[in-house]
């Protein structure tokens, strides 16, 4: 192909948006709009038989929405209907269905069992050696001897509990907790596979075999953990005897309704219940005996419907028996747990349960556990707390729902027995906060009324204090309850027993007290935790105290004023709690802060919470962290404002970019308000700087000049350099913005062919691609250098572009080229497109001057000559595709930007109509438009050179 010359058409801007402006139309408020809602009106033609329908024969209008997918479907939605169909073979979510009604009465308030287990397991460990009994099964009664009568079957079974009463166990002693746990979670297993494999009688044995090891207390201080697991097997023992009858409920002719009554069941199941109830009966030992038929408590439901209300009283006096007080009230626990799962409206078996406990508690101080306690080397003060979470439970389940006098009644018989210091922390754990912080100073007399040797009164406290975090004391106790109980917190001499108290007390003196009383708190935590470096062993403690504070503090003027917050800050010295600790603060501090603050205090401490946070970085530091750490300092940095004292702002920033030189994101944010800066002294001139402010804003210009080679990413450097040349453009500061631009265009050479986005490696180009085409816009408006050639930052960006390796199979290159070509043909224009206030563009600079367009015209023909020289390597079988594409992007461009009165740009957009239809690889329907597009311009004044365009521009079939 021929060079051909360029000549750009003259544009009048204005009379072109005028033409393009969509033609406003006048809408009338009762007109329809889009975003108005719809009316339907529905006429209905006959009587509709729906259950609570009112309507007459006649026509109505309705106001709500129709949906007309399911007014197509005239109600018979296919997937409604097959789920219709599948209903009867949903036994599983009805059976959930089923059980969350039965629960109903015990709604989200009630704290579940589940979620007592891990604390339990976590607080009750043991170093001693534990044993267990392990059962080892024999090969009778397996699935093969079903083939068999059912009387030798029976006898089989019978057979074998009694093999098992005889002892077919082996013992495991010296074990470790970690191994006991293991031993228990195989069984676990082993219950379950024998299920499966419809070995039922060895599943009772194992679950009999458990229980019995609810019996020994031979390492006390583990009770409570093995107590946990064990039921954990009983529970899963009792949910497959109880699916298993439910499934025996259950034909292919009907379902067992949700609430289903004895009468729904049928005659096999009942009897299949019986003798599970029949064989646990047999068992000989009291304890494998109550818990295995606690565990199938909910089966009673098969055979009569005053089952479980028969069934709980009995279990309850079976409990009686047991002689041990910390074996027998965790079975209460159990019970408890059962029959809350179970019966929850059956409170009366509950009470009873729990009114039989207190008979009983006096053996907990009796001369039987005393001599048990010296044989372990157990100490009494060590010995109560593992009654805690039995009790508390117990308590829980009782006062659940439970009216005031009946509580009133607990708390009074609680109060009538001696060492009732247990009792009445289990009374304070588990009623309402509301009952407990009305009488706080009735707690509190029971509190110091109590023997200070069997259960320590800092417990006592600490379980007051949780409640009055939750519920509101009286106005008048408030102050009377905190010096009460800060008397006796304050005189504790271990630190760890001191801050478990403390911890929960600093909630409740910031809720209801003034920032003095708050340091005065804070001052006595540091005093009891700093000896010894005492707070290295309590950073959970002393974290949870901050947050405390500073989740009732918000005003941070107010908070840094706290004298001694900042002291007890440096009470975190390990590292990673110190920077936890921080991006606490500054959470709350992002999230609660309104307004932009200059104040001295908050800028100084949050500076050194944020210098710390920084200081954490190293190589190792995973890139989500340092992505949550730049957050939280931009979120500090964006909230800092001198308001109209400039450089004051300017010296935070300096100060700032030297604090947090690691973290990239922060560099960014602070370019960024440095350029936002600059703007907003052009706006408070009104574009016309004095000399003190037009320094300002050089200085401004030059901390971001200097700041960006730091970065790392290449496209963030890219982009800024671009921004804050705009920036210094548009505050008069030409040589500033030359200087960025320049420094742009030498970075490109440096661009990769990959680069890392969000963890993956993507091809560059099109980044690339939408750079320049920014960088373009801003050229058109930069004045030419008086010491350099004309357009001399477009013929350096060509330069580079020209240099830059290219994807061989990429068309990128062109793209920019033909954009160039956009740019060039708007800086022939008489007036430019737009401008920047109290800038001169070339357009003023060089006036339409001959040589200037001259200039212009032959960088024109040199990126003409690159496009053109690009579709002829494009003619190859691959390329054809390609090479339409292009050739029609080409055309449209001269289409747009060209004076097609010269005959030989002319003839060169034919050719390109006639390349892009070529070996019929163009969109037909495209070329269509644009044919149209280009009569319609023809019609308009000065375009009628366009009309014998069109004539010489045939649409040609693929065929």
């Amino acid at each position: 192909m021929a060079v051909f010359p360029w000549h750009s058409r003259n544009r009048n801007y204005k009379a072109e948006f005028a033409s393009c402006r969509l033609e406003a139309v006048p809408l009338e408020f009762g007109d329809y709009h889009p975003l108005k809602p719809i009316t339907v009106t529905e006429s209905k033609t006959k009587k509709v038989s729906r259950k609570g329908s009112t309507s007459s024969t006649s026509s109505s209008s309705s106001s709500s929405v129709v949906d007309p997918l399911s007014s197509v479907l005239d109600g018979t939605d296919p997937l409604s209907m097959f789920a219709a169909t599948a209903e009867p073979a949903a036994t599983d979510s009805s059976r959930k269905r089923r059980d969350r009604d039965e629960n109903s009465i015990v709604g989200s308030d009630f704290e579940p069992w589940a979620s007592k287990r891990g604390e339990i397991l976590a607080r009750y460990t043991t170093t001693e050696k534990l044993s267990i009994n392990l059962f080892m099964g024999s090969e009778k009664g397996k699935a093969g001897t079903a083939t068999s009568a059912m009387s030798e079957k029976v006898r089989t079974r019978l057979e074998e509990l009694d093999d098992f009463e005889e002892g077919s166990q082996k013992e495991l002693l010296n074990l470790t907790q970690q191994d006991y746990v293991n031993r228990i979670e195989e069984l676990n297993q082993s219950l379950k596979d024998a299920w499966a494999s419809d070995q039922k009688v060895k599943a009772l044995k194992i679950v009999i075999q458990c229980s019995k090891l609810l019996s020994d207390t031979s390492v006390i201080q583990f009770y409570p953990s093995k107590f946990v697991l064990i039921t954990d097997i009983l529970d899963t023992f009792g949910k497959l005897v109880y699916e298993r009858i439910f499934s025996m409920c259950v034909d292919n002719r009907s379902v067992l309704p949700d609430h289903f009554s004895p009468e729904n069941v049928n005659d096999t199941a009942k009897e299949t219940c019986l003798n599970w109830f029949f064989k646990i009966a047999s068992i000989r030992e009291l304890i494998p005996r109550f818990y295995v038929e606690a565990s199938i408590l909910k089966c009673n439901k098969f055979l009569s419907k005053t089952g479980i209300s028969e069934c709980l009283p009995r279990l309850t006096c079976m409990i009686r028996g047991i002689g041990d007080p910390l074996v027998s009230v965790y079975a209460r626990a159990y019970l408890c747990r059962v029959g809350m799962e179970v019966a929850p409206h059956l409170k009366e078996s509950l009470n009873k349960n729990f009114f039989d406990f207190l008979l009983t508690f006096k053996q907990i101080h009796g001369d039987t556990v005393q001599n048990q306690l010296v044989v372990q080397g157990v100490e009494l003060p060590s010995y109560l707390p593992l009654y805690s979470p039995a009790m508390d439970w117990i308590f829980q389940c009782i006062s659940y729902h439970a009216p005031e006098a009946l509580l009133t009644e607990m708390m009074e018989r609680c109060k009538k027995l001696g060492n009732n210091a247990l009792l009445l922390n289990s009374v304070m754990s588990a009623f309402r906060a509301e009952f407990i912080a009305t009488r706080s100073m009735d707690f509190i007399g029971m509190i110091k009324e109590c023997d200070e040797s069997g259960f320590p009164k800092h417990l006592l406290f600490r379980s007051l204090g949780l409640n009055l975090a939750l519920a509101d004391p009286p106005e008048g106790d408030r102050l009377q309850i905190l010096n009460e109980a800060w008397k006796v917190i304050t005189k504790l001499k271990n630190p760890q027993d001191y801050i478990n108290c403390a911890e929960v007390w600093v909630e409740y003196t910031c809720k209801h007290f003034t920032k003095r009383e708050v340091n005065t708190v804070l001052a006595d935590v540091i005093k009891h935790m700093t000896p010894d470096r005492a707070f290295e062993d309590s950073y959970p403690q002393l974290q949870s105290i901050i947050k405390k504070v500073i989740a009732h503090f918000h005003d941070f003027s107010v908070l840094f004023s706290v004298e001694k917050f900042l002291p007890f800050l440096d009470m975190f010295q390990k590292e990673s709690v110190r920077v936890e600790v921080c991006k606490c603060i500054m959470e709350v501090f992002i999230k609660h802060q309104q307004e932009p603050t200059k104040d001295p205090v908050i800028l100084n401490a949050l500076l050194h919470v944020c210098k710390t946070m920084h200081d954490s970085v190293n190589a190792l530091t995973l890139e989500d962290e340092k992505r949550l750490l730049a957050y939280l300092i931009n979120g500090f940095i964006k909230m800092v404002s001198f308001g109209r004292d400039f450089e004051q702002q300017l010296s935070f920033y300096v100060e700032a970019r030297s604090m947090f030189c690691n973290l990239e994101p922060v560099l960014v944010q602070l370019i960024h308000s440095v350029n936002r800066l600059a703007m907003e002294t052009r706006k408070v001139m009104k574009g016309n700087h004095s000399r003190k402010t037009a320094a300002f804003v050089r200085a401004c210009v030059a901390y971001c000049f200097i700041t960006i080679p730091s970065l790392v990413s290449i496209f963030t450097r890219l982009n800024l350099y671009l921004h804050s040349g705009q920036v210094a453009l548009a505050n008069q500061c030409l040589s500033q913005a030359d200087a960025f631009f320049k420094a742009a265009i030498s970075l490109i050479p440096e661009v990769p062919k990959m680069i890392n986005i969000d963890g993956k490696m993507r091809p560059s180009e099109s980044f690339l691609l939408e750079f320049l085409c920014n960088f373009f816009s801003t050229l058109l408006i930069v004045p030419d250098h008086p010491e350099h050639g004309v357009l001399f930052l477009v013929r350096e960006l060509l330069n580079v572009i020209q240099d830059y390796t290219w994807e061989d199979n990429g068309d990128d290159k062109i793209r920019i080229y033909t954009c160039v070509l956009h740019l060039l043909s708007a800086m022939s224009q008489e007036t430019y497109l737009y401008h920047i206030d109290k800038v001169d563009s070339n357009d003023s600079l060089y006036g339409g001057d001959s040589k200037f367009l001259a200039e212009n015209n032959k960088l024109c023909e040199t990126v003409m000559a690159q496009i053109l020289e690009h579709l002829k390597t494009l003619a190859k079988d691959e390329a054809l595709k390609r090479q339409s594409s292009l050739g029609l992007s080409f055309f449209n461009s001269i289409l747009a930007h060209g004076d097609l009165r010269n005959n030989r740009l002319n003839q060169l957009s034919v050719n390109l109509w006639h390349l892009a239809q070529r070996h019929g690889c163009a969109d037909t329907r495209t070329m269509v438009k644009t044919l149209e597009y280009i009569k319609k311009r023809s019609k308009q004044p000065d375009m009628g050179h366009l009309t014998e365009l069109a004539l010489r521009l045939p649409l040609q079939t693929r065929t």
